[in-house]
């Protein structure tokens, strides 16, 4: 079994709205055949907590005005440290850089088929390491 057309499309406009609101990392995971309550996972991070709420706000705005899609569930907005979105087809991770390194989700999906995003979205990759470098190595905690 493989993601749904539908999932694809809406992972691939939330990758592009958060390669908009410049999320870092960003990567989706085709996960249809390792569990059932979804197809897909995408994966952003964010240096601090109020780009982490900047990015998910422009996902969910993107995908309601673009798709009609809505989340049945949003979780972690009090510390904005890690906020799931829950659109049943996908779930949608966006993490501060520091939860995303410490969790490492990426590593227990990585048996998954990855989906091709965007390429501003593939443009991403790497960018949590260069912010470090330019910031004296730490990702700072700045809201």
């Amino acid at each position: 079994m493989t993601a749904t057309d539908r999932s694809i499309e809406l992972i691939n406009a939330a990758a592009q709205a958060a390669a908009d609101r410049l999320a870092h990392d960003i990567i989706a995971y085709d996960v249809s055949d390792v569990l059932s309550i979804t197809d897909a996972f995408l994966l952003a991070s964010a240096p601090n907590d109020r780009q982490v709420k900047s990015i998910v706000d422009e996902i969910e705005e993107r995908l309601l005005k673009d798709l009609g899609a809505k989340p049945v569930r949003r979780e972690g907005d009090r510390d904005a440290r890690w906020i799931l979105l829950d659109y049943v087809d996908i779930v949608i991770h966006v993490q501060h850089s520091e939860e995303r390194v410490f969790y490492a989700l990426e590593r227990l999906w990585k048996d998954c088929p990855e989906i091709e995003l965007p390429e501003d979205a593939v443009r991403t990759r790497g960018k949590a390491a260069e912010h470090a470098q330019l910031n004296g190595g730490t990702e700072g905690e700045q809201s």
